[in-house]
């Protein structure tokens, strides 16, 4: 039981050795190729599957939740004016206009010094963004100079944001990041990190779940870089959770609700829809309809009010995301099962291949 491990709350008790080759630098060749660990809390032994064999653990009636966030190709390079490179990752791409025109974009902002307020950074020979405040911890905001929506301008310009340990000689030159790193439901334009538990189902896949009796409700949370910010503190509840931006429709709240209070399963398509869920469920004492921000931590000792089970690609050690899992099947259990999936050479992260818990 988690309320009788003494050491649910230290953080170097949720790390584990990762071989560095065990790293996905890219995607299956098809998305339902990709490897699953079931594990099912009801039995003491692991699964082996392909992602494709999912529908084998899930049965009529179980409500399949899914975030419909589509990431923005959010990274932009440019030039400052004393001709030093910078890199650019717009953080708030959807930020409201109002907002925006008051305070600029929030950005990392990369390079080999820091560019100082009301400074011009060039993207191209026709636009350029000014820095609008003091670079700290290379976040700065910025005002990009033309009329043209922001979106519009990422969409043109932009490279999708990869996490940086993607990045690699060995990934193939034909990659097309901007389809690989974006579930085939992606509908709702604001990410900056894909869910990438949803990278693994295919049209295909998601129609024959439909034909089984399986039902599918779209949640959305614009994946943020906090969702990726390491735990600093040794007491892992001591940490503090980046907020993103929710919306939970209310069509989608009445079928996740009612599915709950006929006793049918919630299974999460992801941790950002786990925290979605959950965060509502927590101010509202039900799955109600909610659009705003979300900054809900889950670490072990939490009690779970909706999500019955979840799939998941494998996560970071020591990471808010890795904690999420172990709040859900328990610490020994997730820890033991990532050191079968490193015996196995399971792939991992954000590329990598998936885990069921059930």
């Amino acid at each position: 039981m988690l309320s009788d491990d003494p050491d649910r709350y230290r953080l170097d008790h949720y790390d584990y050795e990762l071989p560095e080759d065990l790293i996905a630098h890219f995607p299956s060749r098809r998305r339902d190729d990709s490897r699953l660990l079931v594990l099912d809390r009801s039995r003491s032994d692991l699964e082996h599957r392909k992602f494709g064999n999912i529908g084998d653990y899930l049965r009529p009636g179980d409500v399949l939740v899914v975030n419909d966030t589509r990431v923005v190709p959010a990274r932009l390079r440019g030039i400052k004016e004393s001709g030093g490179k910078v890199e650019i990752l717009v953080l708030d791409p959807v930020k409201e206009p109002e907002a925006a025109e008051r305070e600029g974009y929030l950005c990392l902002i990369k390079a080999s010094k820091p560019p100082r307020p009301g400074s011009r950074i060039r993207l191209n020979e026709a636009l350029s963004l000014v820095v609008s405040g003091p670079v700290l911890d290379g976040k700065g905001h910025v005002r990009f100079e033309t009329d043209e929506p922001l979106l519009d301008v990422l969409d043109r310009m932009g490279e999708t944001p990869l996490p940086p340990y993607v990045q690699s000689e060995a990934r193939p030159h034909d990659l097309d990041d901007r389809s690989a790193y974006q579930t085939v439901y992606a509908s709702s334009p604001g990410a900056v990190a894909a869910p990438t538990a949803g990278l693994h189902f295919t049209a295909d896949l998601l129609e024959s779940l439909s034909a089984r009796g399986i039902e599918r409700v779209a949640v959305t949370l614009h994946v943020g870089y906090g969702t990726f910010s390491p735990i600093r503190t040794e007491d892992v509840r001591r940490h503090r959770m980046h907020s993103e931006h929710i919306e939970l429709s209310r069509e989608a709240a009445h079928r996740i609700q009612s599915a709950l209070d006929s006793g049918r399963r919630i299974v999460a398509v992801g941790t950002t829809v786990v925290r979605t869920l959950e965060w509502v469920f927590k101010r509202f004492g039900a799955v109600a309809p909610f659009q705003g921000p979300c900054n809900h931590y889950i670490y072990p000792g939490y009690d779970f009010k909706v999500v019955t089970s979840l799939i998941t690609n494998f996560h970071l050690p020591r990471s808010s995301l890795l904690l999420l899992v172990c709040a859900l099947a328990g610490r020994e259990r997730i820890l033991a099962a990532y050191r079968e999936a490193v015996r196995r050479r399971y792939r991992f992260f954000s590329y990598g291949d998936a885990m069921l818990i059930l």
